[in-house]
């Protein structure tokens, strides 16, 4: 059977508490609507290849027609195949060289050690300066990869390309084949070589000038990326013009390409006007009412459906916060125009809300949630359909939450239905996978893994407002806790117990229906003020010496009716959650310590007795999870005193103590039927029965054909 979430404490339903909680609602509608765009909404919702279910519709007014993002990534890359690169000669570093080359000669021809009997450096310098005067007069240069890709589209052959040279202010159109390279002027030096006839030592003049060759003609990016933002700044993004009462879309016609555009462009058109001469007062009236009514819709659930929930005014403020945060993240995506509003993590609510709360809260939240950002963002249709599907399978993924590793699995189911779904509607508006950008995937990627940071978020809102979650019962029942391994410590028989109390309380729970994380953690604290006295405790003692023999009834009774008390004050030390100091307040109700009671009767049969001094302080269960307890608790005690169990015994033993706590009207607060206790019953019995390793009988003499 499904897990229940945890049911809350009710608070007074004073007009106090009223008064916050018309307070809390009225705050949450206002913020609402300061945070949500206040522009008008384009009342036609329509989808490209769909038929148009409305009637014709004639353009109120001239506008023109915006171009599509293809068209525009055409005319941006069409202007930019037009742009020159821009390169500045440097006439100093040419100079510079040169001046460099004679200067050195001297020394290096020195230097040489070659045979220069018959030669003379003159004629090496004028060589050297004419190969070099001719290199800087063309101008040498370094080729840019992006502009060769640019131009060898068009002619794959080529690797040259059309800039713009300015020299001395003035601006001059080349091609890069007029000029050289580094590589290409040592190329010409090697042609030219064999034809100096005075020269003999032509390698060791080749090598001399390749030291003096550089670069001379600048690439210039800030003026080249300037020109081409400018160019780009440039673009028309509108393309023909509607006029006023021209048909733009025409009743169940399909929605073709061309008429996609124009509607799209009369709903910007639309909703800039909306903007400007739109009155805001009435856009703002507007939305309060729909807030207005989304949030009744909510609270009417809420008083249906969880009381406790609607009467607490700490849960319902977790609710207002997760609400108007979603909202608000949802507004400044729209404001800021982030490229997809698929990377807001939408299914961050009802992970949330579930956890903390119930699948039904979730599921109706998560729909108010998407219904109202529906009214605010584009393809309303397609993001409401994705973002339901999504939140659906967030709750439903997260049904059994036992194990952390979960939440990546949840999150892995999340990212494949988003994926599933905006195919699905891809090709189902345009019949053809072709269509499929499958870049478009990734903002789903980038929300679920933002999604992930829900779970931190849960964590504060359990320390904030003190609630629990099954992420912290999870902890709770972990054995290995601090409090838990200090029980098993110095009072092994209580832990003992408590761990057997736990089994048969989650069977139970488990068959009637209900939260069996949360009995299995209220069992395993029910009796933690044992921690204190342990040896006054049955299970604990491990001699024959009995330290109630030293004590008269009634305050061995105060002593045992005590570790409800001290449990309550342990709990609350180390910081356990209010719904487990609940299990430790009414795992014993208002029953009597019988025991001790019995004893003072026949010990002073003529005194009048003080029954307060006998009876637990309560209160009784008011839940199912309690009711469970407070019987599995008391079954498993009284068992362990059975000298030779047996089903006969076991049963009887059972049937009385259920018998005893229904007489003394311990489960009238409890939401629990007489049928659950029945079938709670039959789980103890057969449970201790296996237990106690009691022998089924088979005798076939008994049975009847």
């Amino acid at each position: 059977m499904g897990r229940l979430k945890i049911k809350y404490k009710r608070e007074l339903n004073t007009t106090e508490n009223l008064i916050r909680k018309i307070g809390l609602i009225l705050i949450t509608i206002v913020l609402i609507c300061i945070f949500l765009p206040k522009q008008p909404r384009f009342r036609y919702e329509f989808q490209k290849g769909k038929v148009w279910n409305h009637e014709n519709l004639i353009s109120p007014y001239n506008f023109a027609i915006l171009k599509t993002q293809e068209e525009l990534n055409a005319d941006k890359k069409g202007i930019l195949n037009t742009i020159q690169p821009i390169y500045n000669a440097n006439t100093t570093t040419s100079k510079e060289q040169i001046d460099q080359f004679n200067t050195d000669l001297s020394e290096k021809w020195q230097s040489s050690k070659l045979d220069t009997t018959h030669e003379n450096i003159n004629d090496y310098r004028s060589a050297g300066n004419a190969i070099l005067n001719h290199l800087y007069g063309k101008g040498i240069l370094s080729l840019n990869n992006r502009f060769q890709n640019r131009n060898n589209e068009k002619s794959p052959a080529s690797k040259h390309y059309n800039f713009t040279l300015i020299q001395d202010k003035v601006a001059s159109q080349k091609n890069t084949a007029d000029c050289y390279t580094i590589e290409s002027s040592y190329g010409y030096m090697d042609e030219l070589m064999p034809k100096l006839t005075k020269i003999k030592q032509k390698g060791w003049l080749e090598e001399t000038l390749k030291n003096y060759i550089t670069i001379n003609y600048i690439y210039n990016d800030q003026q080249t990326e300037a020109l081409e933002q400018n160019a780009i700044a440039n673009i028309s993004a509108t393309r023909g013009v509607v006029q006023k009462g021209e048909l733009i879309a025409e009743k169940e016609k399909i929605i073709s390409n061309e008429t996609y555009q124009k509607l799209e462009s009369l709903r910007k058109v639309y909703e800039d006007e909306g903007k400007i001469s739109g009155n805001q007062n009435y856009v703002t009236l507007g939305q309060f009412l729909i807030i207005s009514l989304a949030l009744s819709i909510l609270m009417v659930f809420l008083f249906l459906f969880r009381k406790d929930i609607y009467f607490n005014n700490r849960l319902l403020m977790i609710i207002m916060i997760v609400i108007i945060g979603m909202l608000a993240v949802l507004s400044w995506a729209i404001k800021i125009k982030i490229p997809n509003l698929y990377y807001i993590p939408f299914c961050a609510v009802p992970i949330i809300i579930r956890i903390l709360f119930d699948t039904r809260v979730a599921l109706n939240i998560h729909l108010l949630m998407v219904l109202l950002a529906g009214l605010f963002v584009p393809n309303s249709f397609e993001f409401v359909f994705l973002q339901f599907m999504a939140g659906i399978v967030a709750i439903y993924s997260i049904k059994t939450l036992v194990k952390r590793e979960q939440l990546f699995v949840s999150s892995a189911i999340i990212l494949g239905t988003y994926w599933i779904a905006y195919i699905g509607l891809v090709v189902t508006r345009n019949g053809s996978i072709d269509t499929i950008y499958w870049t478009d995937l990734l903002p789903f990627l980038v929300s679920v893994m933002i999604t992930l940071l829900a779970y931190p978020m849960i964590y504060a809102f359990e320390k904030l407002f003190g609630i629990v979650s099954d992420l912290t019962l999870m902890e709770l029942t972990n054995s290995n806790s601090k409090l838990l391994r200090e029980l098993s410590f110095k009072a092994p028989g209580t832990f003992q117990h408590s761990l057997q109390v736990a089994n048969l309380a989650e069977a139970a729970i488990y068959k009637i229906g209900g939260n069996p994380l949360l009995v299995r953690a209220g069992a395993l604290y029910h009796d933690i003020g044992k921690l204190t006295n342990p040896q006054f405790f049955i299970e604990n003692q491990k001699t024959e010496k009995n330290p109630h023999d030293e004590l008269s009834p009634e305050q061995s009774a105060q002593i045992i009716i005590s570790h409800v008390i001290k449990g309550v004050d342990v709990a609350k030390k180390h910081q356990l959650p209010e719904v487990i100091l609940d299990f430790i307040r009414t795992h014993h109700g208002t029953t009597r310590v019988d025991y001790f009671y019995n004893l003072f009767v026949k010990n002073n049969p003529d005194k009048l007795v003080d029954e307060s001094l006998f009876t637990y302080p309560g209160p009784i269960p008011f839940s199912k999870e309690t009711a469970v307890l407070m019987m599995a608790d008391s079954v498993e005690a009284a068992s362990r005193a059975l000298k030779e169990p047996s089903e006969e015994s076991i049963n009887n033993l059972v049937d009385k103590i259920i018998e005893h706590k229904l007489m003394r009207g311990q489960f009238n607060n409890s939401n629990i039927t007489l049928k659950d206790i029945t079938e709670s019953a039959v789980i103890f019995k057969a449970m201790l029965k296996s237990i106690y390793h009691v022998r089924v009988d088979y005798d076939l003499s008994k049975k009847t054909m």
